[in-house]
């Protein structure tokens, strides 16, 4: 009887282990969307990446993004040139030239998405994923206008998903240990900020061509221009110097903006500017007669954007294109090097300070002596994945997960400053506004300070500059919002 009851034991435990197995295997292969809401990924699944616009900085981010735990799974670029390099390294990817189609038919295939087109296609691309619950990572600027870099950054957080804009000095040392000085009180309140560039390094500044190109038989010309107005191909447009003109680019502070504003802007928590003023290099075609191309961003700006800092105190930052630089702090040697030479940003305090490079790199106190001397403890965690693996391993844990709240530059960051530097093009813009009255050419937006409400997305003193606030997209094209 014994040996009985012991067989029947024996029995029924195998027979439980059967069925907790198969109970398992179940489980294992229940769909996703089962186990979680939108943007969900199983903990044990690689990311599933499709590409939007895979050419050139496109097929870098894909490269980057794919030395993490991601499969690079779809392509998607309106020109094959381009796309030729990516193609090559991802053949088992499907491609596609609309990036709706793609959306469309693949959208159950697809957990996150990224998009590295001309400024003026980032926010119908970042969107239309969004809408369908994938993670996101957006190349800088995020938008081209202030209103989309609203909505993408209240789409973030209304379908749940992860995101990161295309500023990889966000999660570099260089901002991180600047942040740490500054709690640390070394330099004490900062009043003023100075940011500079050497951009543009494409030509600005002038006429559209009044000379008709045939596009090249590899371009999707219509899908290219997008959301903007249509107008004739022309030659040296695309791929680089579209950067250049406002129907497409947002000029040296879209380029390069994103990067050196950043340290600042994260160190000292700014929010929505109140204010914003401006002054822009001149084009001269003959004596005395300034030229007038509205159509291109300027050769050189300096724009000053006032904040209400954090302490109750103002902040006034300086914005310097075309190569412009600020004058050199007086506690650095002659023969040293401001910034990083064509680029940087300095941070000056009631007590001290700093400086750094393109994307917050080599950060230095001044005098400079003082940085080797000083030894803060380390209070931020560094990001040693780098800025796209980051992404990609806050992707698979999901919206809100402890690795999303530790994103460099999610969209609850990144729009606004987007919102910053989209708020200078617009005084930039605003400073091209013309008007015809009575046979005279008066130019109202210049040598004025713009007042703005950022609750309402307007300029309370200006209202033509408001029309830079919001564009209108060609038809066929919508945000969705």
């Amino acid at each position: 009887m014994v040996e009985k009851n012991n067989k029947g034991s024996h029995e029924s435990r195998r027979s439980f282990l059967k069925q907790g197995a198969l109970a398992a295997a179940g489980f294992m292969i229940v769909p996703r969307h089962v186990l979680g809401g939108k943007g969900f990924i199983a903990p044990s699944d690689r990311l599933r990446v499709a590409g939007i616009g895979v050419g050139g900085k496109g097929e870098s981010d894909l490269s980057e993004i794919a030395k993490g735990p991601a499969d690079i799974t779809y392509l998607c670029d309106v020109d094959t040139r381009r796309a030729a390099a990516s193609v090559a390294r991802f053949p088992k990817a499907k491609f596609y030239k609309d990036f709706r189609e793609m959306l469309d038919k693949e959208h159950k295939h697809i957990d996150a998405v990224t998009v590295s087109t001309p400024d003026h296609q980032h926010a119908v691309a970042a969107m239309a994923a969004m809408q369908l619950g994938k993670h996101v990572y957006v190349q800088k600027p995020l938008t081209h206008d202030i209103f989309e870099a609203r909505a993408l950054t209240a789409a973030a957080q209304k379908n749940k998903v992860v995101t990161q804009m295309g500023n990889q000095g966000a999660s570099g040392d260089g901002v991180r240990q600047m942040m740490e000085w500054y709690n640390a009180g070394l330099i004490g309140d900062v009043h003023t900020v100075y940011c500079w560039t050497d951009r543009p390094v494409w030509p600005q500044g002038i006429p559209w061509s009044s000379m008709k190109a045939e596009v090249p038989k590899e371009l999707d010309w219509d899908l290219w221009l997008g959301t903007a107005p249509y107008k004739d191909y022309i030659d040296k447009l695309v791929p680089f110097n579209w950067r250049g003109w406002w129907d497409y680019g947002t000029g040296a502070l879209g380029d390069m903006g994103c990067h050196i504003i950043e340290p600042p802007f994260r160190i000292l928590g700014l929010g929505y500017p109140k204010s914003v003023e401006c002054s822009v290099g001149s084009v001269y075609v003959d004596e005395f007669k300034r030229g007038y191309f509205p159509e291109s961003c300027p050769p050189s700006s300096h724009v000053i954007l006032k904040f209400d800092g954090k302490n109750g105190k103002e902040i006034t930052l300086h914005w310097m294109d075309g190569g412009i630089q600020p004058e050199r702090p007086e506690e650095l040697g002659p023969n040293e090097i401001m910034g990083d030479g064509g680029n940087g940003a300095i941070l000056i305090g009631d007590k001290g300070k700093m400086m750094c490079g393109t994307y917050g790199r080599d950060p230095q106190l001044l005098p400079t002596s003082k940085t080797k001397q000083t030894n803060t403890p380390q209070t931020i965690a560094r990001v040693p994945e780098g800025h796209y693996v980051q992404w990609v391993n806050a992707a698979i844990a999901g919206f809100n997960s402890p690795k999303d709240k530790l994103i460099s530059s999610p969209f609850s960051i990144a729009g606004p400053l987007t919102e910053t530097l989209l708020m200078a093009n617009l005084a930039i813009r605003s400073f091209d506004i013309k008007k015809e009255k009575e046979g005279k050419t008066s130019f109202p937006g210049r040598y004025i300070k713009l007042l703005w409400d950022s609750k309402e997305m307007k300029i309370t003193n200006f209202d033509d500059a408001n029309q830079f606030v919001k564009r209108t997209y060609r038809q066929g094209w919508s945000l969705g919002v």
